[in-house]
This record gives structure tokens, C-alpha cells and sequence, in this order.
């Protein structure tokens, strides 16, 4: 398994709470805390910008998505808006988490509660290329469930 450095700036509000981490020996996400002061109390269909207290360097050639947490998905209908959000290799700023509420019942979220999680994947860059014809496919200009939904 690849081991990619990634230097991490923790900032005043993440005081005395735990750096990104990895919950399991093969977890391919490191778990993001909430560095809240007070309560966040996320209403059904509310959105919020979470800080995570710490700013990171993301080494050129990857990029840092910020992803949903299973748990909060199916127990409290909370997800990331912008997901995978991406954190490119130049930039400085404090990590941020965009929580949405799409489930029925207000839910709370409380200084250190783990809200979602940060996957370093290595990315590639396209070189874009005007033609005047595409190859064809045998999907062709199918989209939007053109494949159906059975196998």
C-alpha cells in the first residue's frame, strides 16, 4: 500500500481535537472531525459549512476528496453536499465539510463528532482535443438510465 505524505496545519479551533485518522486497518478514508464551538443543530433539508480545524498540503500529482460517512447516511440522512469535494494540491485554506440534512428529523452535531471522511488519490490530467468525430460506441449518446435499471 502507497504511503503519500500530506502535512497538517491544525488551526486554534481544532484545538484538543484528533487529526484526520484512519478508523480501520484497510479503511480507505480518514474519518474528519466537527471543530464546532457550540452545537450545530442541522435541520431537514438544511445545509451548513463545517470547519475540521486543520489545513492540509496536498503533494502535486493527488488530491484530497472529502466524502460522506455511511453511518450518518443511513442513520440520520446527513450527507456532503459537493461530494467527492476536492481539495486541490495548491491549496492552503482550513478544510471545510458541507453537511445536508435530507433526512425528517433535526439532527445535532457536536464539537469532535466524526462528520465525514478524506480520501488522497492520485489524479491525472486530461489534454483536451478537438476532433471532428467521435469514436462511435455501442452506448452512444445514451445517458440518463439509457442502460436500463435489471441486468
Amino acid at each position: 500500500m502507497e504511503r503519500v505524505r500530506v502535512c497538517v496545519q491544525r488551526l486554534s479551533r481544532g484545538e484538543g481535537l484528533p487529526l484526520p485518522a484512519y478508523m480501520s486497518e484497510h479503511a480507505a478514508g480518514a474519518d474528519l472531525c466537527a471543530a464546532i464551538r457550540e452545537q450545530l443543530t442541522l435541520l431537514p433539508g438544511a445545509r451548513a459549512l463545517v470547519p475540521t480545524g486543520f489545513s492540509i498540503a496536498v503533494p502535486p500529482g493527488y488530491e484530497a476528496q472529502v466524502r460522506p460517512r455511511s453511518g450518518l447516511a443511513i442513520r440520520d440522512g446527513v450527507t456532503c453536499l459537493n461530494a467527492p469535494g476536492t481539495i486541490d494540491a495548491d491549496y492552503r485554506g482550513e478544510v471545510h465539510v458541507v453537511l445536508a440534512n435530507l433526512g425528517t428529523v433535526p439532527v445535532m452535531i457536536h464539537r469532535g463528532d466524526r462528520i465525514a471522511q478524506i480520501v488522497v488519490a492520485p489524479v491525472s490530467r486530461a489534454s483536451f482535443e478537438v476532433v471532428d468525430e467521435l469514436p462511435p460506441t455501442v452506448r452512444g449518446e445514451g445517458g440518463f438510465g439509457s442502460t436500463g435499471v435489471f441486468s
